[in-house]
C-alpha cells in the first residue's frame, strides 16, 4: 500500500485526532468528513475502536502498514512492555526525531528533509526517514543546508523541545538524550488497545 499523500485535515477528522498534534486540523470542523459528518459518529466495536486506535498511530507518525506492523514485530520481541515500546521505536525513528528538535513544523516535513540529504547522524548523512537512532547520537543539519529557508523558519517557530532532545540553534545541531518517559508522549494514544489489535 502506497503512502498517504492527501489531506491530513480529513484523516485526523476522521479519527477525531489531531494527527499534527497542534489541534489546529480539528480547530474548525470538529466533525467527521462528508455530508453526514455533523450529524453523527457512528458506534464502532470493539474491533473498530482497536483498528482506530492503530490507525491514529501509524498515521501521526507517518508509516503505512507493513512498516507498522514490521515496528510492532520488533516491539513485541524486546523486553518490557509492548505497547511502550512501540512508542519508543516510533520516537527514535529519524525523522520523528528531526520534527522533535524544531527543524520542521511536520513529520512529513521532516520527512522530506532527511530524504532530500539536508540531515546528518554523527556526522553522516542519513536519508533513510526509517533510520533507528540510540540514545546519544547527535543529529545535525548538514553543512551546506545551513540557511535552508524551511529550517530556518521553522526553528524560528519553535521555542520548546521535548526533554529527551536537546538542540543547538546556533550549532544547528542536536542530541538524542535518552529513552522518552511514556508520560512525555501523546496521552491521547491508548496503545494497549494497538497490542490487543494485533494479538487478536
Amino acid at each position: 500500500m502506497a503512502r498517504y499523500t492527501g489531506p491530513q485535515y480529513k484523516k485526523s477528522r476522521r479519527l477525531n485526532f489531531s494527527t499534527l498534534e497542534n489541534g489546529k486540523d480539528l480547530a474548525r470542523r470538529p466533525y467527521a468528513p462528508g455530508m453526514h459528518g455533523t450529524n453523527r459518529r457512528k458506534k464502532l466495536s470493539e474491533y473498530g475502536v482497536q483498528l482506530q486506535e492503530k490507525q491514529k498511530v501509524r498515521i501521526l507518525y507517518g508509516l503505512n502498514e507493513k512498516q507498522f506492523h514490521r515496528t510492532f514485530d520488533k516491539a513485541s520481541n524486546m523486553s518490557g512492555i509492548t505497547g511502550e515500546n512501540l512508542l519508543f521505536l516510533l520516537e527514535s525513528r529519524l525523522d520523528n526525531l528531526v520534527y522533535r528538535m524544531g527543524l520542521a513544523n511536520t513529520r512529513r516535513g521532516a520527512r522530506q528533509l532527511v530524504n532530500h540529504g539536508h540531515i546528518t547522524v554523527n556526522g553522516r548523512k542519513v536519508d533513510i526517514p526509517s533510520y533507528t537512532c540510540k540514545p546519544g547520537d547527535v543529529i545535525a543539519v548538514k553543512e551546506n543546508s545551513l540557511n535552508h529557508p524551511a529550517i530556518l523558519a521553522s526553528l524560528e517557530a519553535t521555542n520548546t523541545t521535548k526533554a529527551f532532545v536537546e538542540f543547538d540553534k546556533k550549532k544547528m545541531s542536536g542530541t538524542y538524550l535518552r529513552r522518552p518517559d511514556r508520560s512525555e508522549l501523546n496521552p491521547e494514544i491508548n496503545e494497549a488497545l494497538i497490542v490487543e489489535y494485533y494479538n487478536r
